[in-house]
């Protein structure tokens, strides 16, 4: 006759076939990540120099004290900074929960009861006709009063708890990798917007002199009106112009508050007045900058290492998910005291109890469910390589865009400025040759009007040329050390 130990043994290899054959069809990854970058930026130069600019603090790279305060207050308040403080929070707390997962469970319990039995029941009759000891018959009813501990503890055979465990630090190591890359994004916003705040007051400077000059202007033209030198159309034009003119100012003015404001929101606070220093924009010359070498992207931005160490969490996943088809094995045990009476409760050993028990269990079933999963798993790795390889690439572009902007944003600034210089001195020989009739009405409003849109682009090329500056920065990884 079969016995239970063989049935049981029988049953047992039944399910490590099943599972060791539905393993097999398994399919797997083969594709690993591409983290091969060029070995400079520029193609054409065989130098290699690893000074690198990500390195330098941010209090340093930014020269300008209410500049450094506004970054410095918003490292405190920003909300959505914060609320990325409380995503790490999270992430840490859950991989605390996959270390309690890995270790044994361990409970302690307390309990009293009382139990009455039928007569004529076979618990009953027992009891009835039961002493305890010789001379003490047993209760009825029986009380019952218990204390103990219980731990049960799934032996990790496979990996899958500790793996599980290693993916949810990756994870927590990632989300910290994401503030950072958020610190990093947050400085430039800031100094972006502070140095197009000092782009605009310039703005408005530009057109307030404007506004004196063509008054003036205006009122040339009205005294040689009266000289009948001009007609009334010349004296219409140049009011036209000055109404134009002004009207800008309340362009640059409403620009300037909604600026100012979005500071005030990036730093925390309500709208108020951003403090800062206007008169020096012009004359603001970027420091140089030193890009290294590409592969130095792999350590300086976090955004590349938060897609690593996803990419490092996913692949973890997958072997959590394939361990799942393996047997599980567990082990629980128990120990304490009980009694009918609370006086014999802890005395030993006739109210010790203890148990000890090992199960193992594989999956049958559910087997589709856990392959789905598995694929799953399988599917994320995937992303998380393509995600990787995208970023690194986006982060070896922006760097190499942003050398190129530098560059060409200073060669157009100087170009610019010698534009304006030529303008501003064609509007003093337009207003002389208009006062001797020798240029018409219409050359002076023509070279003013020119004059006034070449300064506005110099400011804008400056206000680029210092965007460079902190995006260059921002592609290098720096700001978040």
């Amino acid at each position: 006759m079969i016995s239970k130990r063989n049935i049981a043994k029988s049953l047992g290899m039944v399910c490590l076939i099943l599972v060791v054959s539905s393993c097999g069809s398994l399919e797997k990854v083969t594709k690993e990540a591409n983290r091969t970058v060029p070995e400079n930026y520029d193609s054409s130069s065989a130098t290699i120099d690893s000074t690198n600019t990500a390195e330098v603090h941010w209090q340093d790279y930014f020269t300008d004290p209410y500049l450094n305060a506004l970054i410095d207050t918003a490292l405190s308040n920003n909300q959505e900074l914060n609320i990325t403080m409380q995503e790490i929070e999270i992430a840490r707390n859950e991989a605390r929960a996959r270390k309690g997962e890995y270790m044994p469970y361990v409970n302690f319990g307390a309990g009293a009861g009382i139990d009455k039995p039928g007569r004529y029941t076979s618990k009953g009759a027992n009891d009835a006709t039961t002493d305890i000891k010789p001379g003490m018959e047993m209760p009825d009813p029986l009380p019952d009063y218990m204390f103990g501990l219980n731990a049960t503890w799934e032996v990790d055979i496979w990996h899958k708890l500790r793996n599980a465990r290693q993916s949810a630090l990756r994870r927590y190591a990632a989300s910290v990798e994401g503030k950072n890359f958020m610190v990093t994004n947050l400085i430039a916003e800031i100094s972006r917007s502070y140095y197009e705040l000092l782009a605009l007051d310039n703005q408005l400077a530009i057109v307030n002199r404007n506004i004196d000059i063509q008054s003036n202007a205006l009122e040339i033209v009205k005294m040689q009106k009266q000289a009948a030198r001009v007609t009334e159309l010349a004296v219409r034009k140049f009011e036209a112009e000055v109404f134009h003119t002004k009207s800008l100012q309340y362009d640059v003015q409403q620009k300037i508050v909604e600026t100012e404001n979005r500071i005030n929101f990036l730093v925390g606070r309500f709208p108020q007045k951003v403090e800062r220093s206007s008169d020096a924009f012009a004359n603001l010359i970027p420091d140089t900058i030193h890009s290294g070498v590409p592969s130095q992207l792999l350590e300086n931005r976090p955004d590349v290492r938060q897609a690593e160490l996803e990419l490092a969490a996913a692949k973890l996943d997958v072997k959590v998910a394939k361990a799942k088809f393996y047997p599980s094995v567990g082990i629980s045990a128990g120990v304490g005291f009980q009694a009918f009476n609370p006086q014999y409760l802890i005395k030993t050993p006739q109210s010790l109890l203890f148990s000890l028990a090992g199960d193992i269990a594989a999956p049958l079933i559910n087997r589709a469910a856990i392959k789905a999963t598995y694929n799953n798993a399988n599917a994320k790795q995937l992303q998380a390589i393509y995600n990787y390889e995208q970023t690194l690439l986006n982060a070896y572009i922006e760097v190499a865009n942003q050398m190129a902007k530098i560059s060409n944003m200073e060669k157009s600034y100087e170009l610019k400025s010698k534009e304006v210089d030529a303008l501003t001195e064609s509007i003093k020989i337009s207003n002389g040759l208009f006062r001797s009739a020798r240029a018409d009405y219409m050359e002076v409003l023509l070279t003013q009007r020119d004059a006034l849109e070449s300064k506005f682009e110099l400011i804008e090329t400056k206000q680029q040329q210092m965007n460079a500056f902190v995006n260059m920065y921002k592609a290098l990884g720096g700001g978040w050390k």
